[in-house]
């Protein structure tokens, strides 16, 4: 079965690729394709509550849009456990949101048609 992998490792910082895995993602789900995105480095701060309300890509739909609409349509967000507690971000994750390891990034790449990195 086809299934999209997107790894994103650009957080607030930069909002066009903050937003561009989801923008991908949505429309894969809306052609029934699975659909997950990794969060990883900066990214992961995409997954603290309220960070997304402030994100805006000119162009582009508003990030809390992007992710919203990802998990309503049963998108998977997985959360390098690494890196937001680093952040000490750990107890500000959004529902929806799964910290992971890096095996699960790789299982999760090995069983994908696709895999794009932003």
């Amino acid at each position: 079965p086809e299934k999209i992998v997107a790894i994103a490792t650009h957080g607030p910082e930069d909002p066009e690729r903050a937003s561009l895995p989801f923008v991908v993602t949505n429309a894969a789900l809306v052609m029934d394709v699975p659909a997950t995105v990794v969060l990883q480095g900066t990214a992961v701060l995409l997954a603290q509550q309220g960070v997304g309300d402030h994100i805006f890509a000119p162009g582009l739909p508003p990030f809390a849009t992007l992710l919203a609409n990802f998990l309503e349509q049963g998108g998977k967000l997985l959360v390098c456990t690494p890196c937001i507690k680093e952040r000490k971000l750990e107890d500000q994750l959004i529902p929806g949101g799964e910290l992971i390891a890096s095996a699960r990034v790789v299982q999760e790449c090995l069983e994908a048609s696709a895999v794009l990195s932003y």
